[in-house]
C-alpha cells in the first residue's frame, strides 16, 4: 500500500461495491461526497468513513483526500473528474470513461498538465484470471491468435425513464455493457484496423443491442454482442492456432477459464479465489502507479482509454446514436 487516501464521489450502487472492496483490501477510505448531506452521511456510516461531504466540490477540496473515485452516470464523468483534477487530486473514473473521445482527451491533457494520474476503472483488466490469460498469451501458449469473441448481455429495465434508456444520461447498451467486450478485445488484439457495427434502438433512441465485427493487425477478427433486453451466456473465447481459452460466465468478473488444445484436451484450468467483488485490484494498481511516479500504466494506459472512446464514437455513428448537445466532429 502507498498510503493514498481515497475519496468517493457519488453514493450509488457501484460506489458501494467499490467502497466495500477498498475495505476488503485494507486501503484508506477517508471521505465521500454526495449532492446531499443525508446521502453522504448514510454512505459514510455504512462504510465507516470519517468525512461526509454534502457536495462534490467539498469532497475534492478536502485536504485529506489524495485520489477520487468518480462513480456518477456517464455524462457527469468529464465535469466531475475535471473538478477533481483542478483541485490536485488523482482520479479513477468508472467506465465508460466519458461520453465521447473529445471529453476523454481533455481529461488526459489536463492530468498531464497537472502531473496527476487519471485512469479508467475497467476492473476486469486487473482481475487475476485476466492477468493469467495475458501471461499465457505472452508465453505463446495459444500460438497465433485468430479470433476473439465476447458478449455482455443482460435483461435490464425497459422503462423509458430509466438511466439506461435515457440518451440525456448516456443511456444505451454500448456504454454500460458494450464497453466491457470492446475493451477486452482491445486488450487481447490491440486497436482495430476496421470496425463494422449494427444496432437496434428503442423508442428513446438509445441502443438496446449492438454487435461489432472488427479486424486487427495481422488479420485477426473479433466479434462482440451487447444487449440490455436479454440475458445471454456472458462468456468469452480467444482462439489461436495452438490452443484456445474459454472464459466462463461471467467472463468480466472473477471466474474460471480453461486452456484447451485443438483435440479438446484441457491443458490448464484456472479457478479464481479472491475476497470481495474484485474491484480492489484496480485501486491497488492506481496506488502503485502513483507510488512509482508514473501517469501511464501498462495494463490500461490513458492513451488506450482515449482511443477506445474513439472506437465507441465510431460505433455509435454507425448505429445512429447521438447524445443531446453532442458536437459532431465529423462535420
Amino acid at each position: 500500500m502507498t498510503g493514498l487516501r481515497w475519496g468517493i464521489l457519488a453514493t450509488g450502487g457501484i460506489a458501494g461495491a467499490f467502497a466495500s472492496d477498498l475495505r476488503t483490501a485494507g486501503l484508506e477510505l477517508v471521505a465521500v461526497g454526495s449532492r446531499s448531506q443525508e446521502s453522504a452521511d448514510a454512505f459514510a456510516a455504512r462504510f465507516d468513513i470519517p468525512h461526509a461531504h454534502p457536495s462534490y466540490e467539498a469532497l475534492v477540496a478536502d485536504p485529506d483526500v489524495d485520489i477520487v473515485y468518480v462513480s456518477t452516470p456517464h455524462p457527469m464523468h468529464h465535469a466531475n473528474a475535471r473538478l477533481a483534477l483542478e483541485h490536485g487530486k488523482h482520479v479513477l473514473i468508472e467506465k465508460a470513461f466519458t461520453l465521447t473521445q473529445a471529453e476523454a482527451a481533455d481529461l488526459q491533457a489536463l492530468a498531464a498538465e497537472r502531473g496527476l494520474l487519471v485512469t479508467e476503472a475497467m476492473w476486469t483488466r486487473y482481475l487475476p484470471h485476466m492477468v493469467r490469460i495475458r501471461e499465457l498469451i505472452a508465453e505463446g501458449a495459444l500460438g497465433e491468435i485468430r479470433a476473439v469473441s465476447a458478449d455482455h448481455t443482460q435483461l435490464l429495465s425497459t422503462d423509458p425513464d430509466h438511466r439506461l434508456n435515457a440518451l440525456e444520461l448516456g443511456g444505451g447498451a454500448l456504454l454500460d455493457l458494450g464497453i466491457y467486450p470492446i475493451s477486452f478485445i482491445w486488450d487481447i488484439l490491440g486497436a482495430p484496423t476496421s470496425i463494422r457495427a449494427v444496432g437496434r434502438l428503442v423508442e428513446t433512441g438509445a441502443d438496446s443491442e449492438v454487435a461489432t465485427v472488427m479486424t486487427h493487425e495481422g488479420g485477426a477478427i473479433s466479434t462482440s454482442l451487447s444487449s440490455s433486453r436479454g440475458a445471454g451466456p456472458n462468456a468469452a473465447s480467444i482462439v489461436g492456432t495452438a490452443a484456445r481459452i474459454d472464459i466462463d460466465r461471467v467472463w468480466y468478473a472473477p471466474t474460471t477459464f480453461r486452456l484447451v488444445l485443438p483435440d479438446g484436451t484441457v491443458q490448464e484450468e484456472y479457478v479464481t479465489d479472491i475476497e470481495g467483488r474484485g474491484m480492489q485490484f484496480e485501486a491497488l494498481a492506481a496506488e502503485r502507479l502513483v507510488a512509482a511516479g508514473t501517469l501511464e500504466g501498462d495494463i490500461l494506459p490513458i492513451a488506450e482509454t482515449v482511443a477506445i472512446m474513439g472506437a465507441l464514437d465510431e460505433i455509435r455513428a454507425q448505429i445512429g446514436v447521438r447524445y443531446p448537445g453532442e458536437e459532431d466532429a465529423r462535420g
